[in-house]
């Protein structure tokens, strides 16, 4: 799937979103929420748009502002930002009832907005899903020397796999002001978690942790 028929959304006058929505004028749109350091070009946005086009069903998916082909450096983003990206261009360009499908991180985005869209959130599917992830999976992890790198340069270049993740001081601090897995969300919707019981980067529990909040 490439960029092709994708538009972008004017959040500010320096941040546009690129985004691509599928209208087939349904009473739900499914809305898709990338990972970290991700994009919408990929296997899981590609199934779900197969799925909806075959089903007639509206469908969102964007990348946020400093990711894929949105404007914006990414190490100038935080979880708090990403968000509001997100808020923005789904109460903009969505009605009817809303499906969140999140992708590691976007499982994090996704659980950040349901207070938002609350009375049109009917379900929610979670996909490896990382909420917190700054916390718990980096900064609790990081040696006492990496520690100090992020607190004097307020940069680390973290070399993981086949990628260098740039991990920012103020990255680490927003992710602390967006704790969800404290907070207890009463909605009666079905949700499913897929999350492979041999995953060497998110640990299953945090999936578990989703289902009892």
């Amino acid at each position: 799937m490439s960029y092709k028929k994708s538009k972008y959304f004017i959040k500010t006058k320096k941040i546009r979103i690129k985004y691509f929505y599928l209208n087939k004028n349904s009473l739900i749109t499914i809305v898709f929420f990338h990972g970290f350091m991700s994009d919408m070009i990929g296997k899981k946005p590609a199934a779900i748009l197969k799925y909806c086009r075959k089903k007639k069903i509206n469908f969102l998916k964007f990348e946020y502002s400093g990711h894929g082909k949105s404007s914006g450096k990414f190490t100038n983003g935080n979880i708090s930002k990403w968000t509001s990206d997100a808020k923005k261009l789904i109460k903009a360009k969505t009605k009817g009832k809303l499906l969140f499908v999140g992708s590691s991180m976007g499982s994090w985005i996704a659980l950040n907005l349901f207070p938002n869209f609350k009375k049109r959130i009917f379900g929610f599917i979670g996909i490896a899903s990382a909420p917190e992830f700054l916390e718990n999976l980096m900064w609790k992890k990081f040696s006492k020397k990496i520690k100090k790198i992020i607190m004097t340069k307020k940069i680390y270049h973290l070399d993981h796999g086949n990628f260098v993740y740039p991990i920012t001081k103020q990255l680490i601090f927003d992710g602390r002001k967006n704790k969800v897995l404290n907070n207890k969300i009463n909605l009666k919707i079905p949700i499913v978690l897929f999350h492979g019981t041999q995953d060497e980067v998110v640990p299953l529990n945090f999936s578990r942790k989703i289902l009892k909040i």
